[in-house]
């Protein structure tokens, strides 16, 4: 189950799902690029970041509290998003788009202050970790999609009482297990370099 060559085998049973995610993902960021009325609700959210980040920066350690807050941080709402996808898929979907916006909110804003600046936030801020973390985030949200769909098909399985749903169910939680720590082991790549090479691009 934890085979390398397993894991990808059912990855790539789940194409449909994490092209939804990934769907999902962008369509946040067009959002929230091109929609002015969520202006408030994007600063607030980059305004908490904000708040966090100069609380680790004024710690005593910042590198390794910041490697450490990023990947429990990332880790938890994985985990939380792929099984919380159980209620319909619903949390998974509104997980996505979020930080899509917030991404499309920050891509676009940085725009408006030039080239030079967007070439900076993309290639050195976002690019380095956040080909990991995204890769991470898609695949959580697409299993969460997956739970939702299941459970949207149990629910038709009690109307038409058909058997075998159960059995699914099981057999799909079981695969989560070697997702989950595919997703760890993604998020802690991000997480260091997010933490490393990512501030001294920006700090160059």
């Amino acid at each position: 189950m934890f085979a390398p060559s397993a894991i990808w085998q059912h990855l790539k049973s789940m194409g449909h799902y994490l092209a939804f995610s990934t769907i999902f993902l962008l369509a946040g960021m067009v959002v929230g690029a091109t929609n002015p009325a969520l202006e408030n609700f994007m600063q607030s959210q980059l305004s908490g970041l904000q708040n966090i980040a100069q609380n680790i920066d004024s710690s005593s350690h910042p590198t390794m509290f910041l490697m450490l807050f990023i990947f429990l941080n990332n880790v938890i709402k994985a985990v939380l998003v792929m099984y919380l996808g159980i209620f319909f898929g619903v949390i998974p979907i509104i997980f996505l788009a979020i930080n899509g916006m917030i991404l499309g909110y920050l891509i676009h804003h940085t725009a408006e202050q030039g080239n030079d600046m967007l070439f900076t936030v993309i290639v050195k801020g976002l690019l380095p970790h956040g080909i990991l973390e995204l890769s991470a985030i898609v695949i959580a949200c697409a299993y969460g999609l997956r739970f939702g769909k299941m459970m949207l098909h149990g629910a038709g399985t009690l109307l038409t009482r058909k058997s075998g749903w159960g059995k699914q169910f099981e057999q799909f939680v079981q695969r989560t297990l070697p997702v989950i720590v595919l997703v760890a082991v993604m998020l802690v790549a991000a997480a260091v370099i997010e933490s490393t090479v990512t501030v001294w691009l920006l700090g160059e």
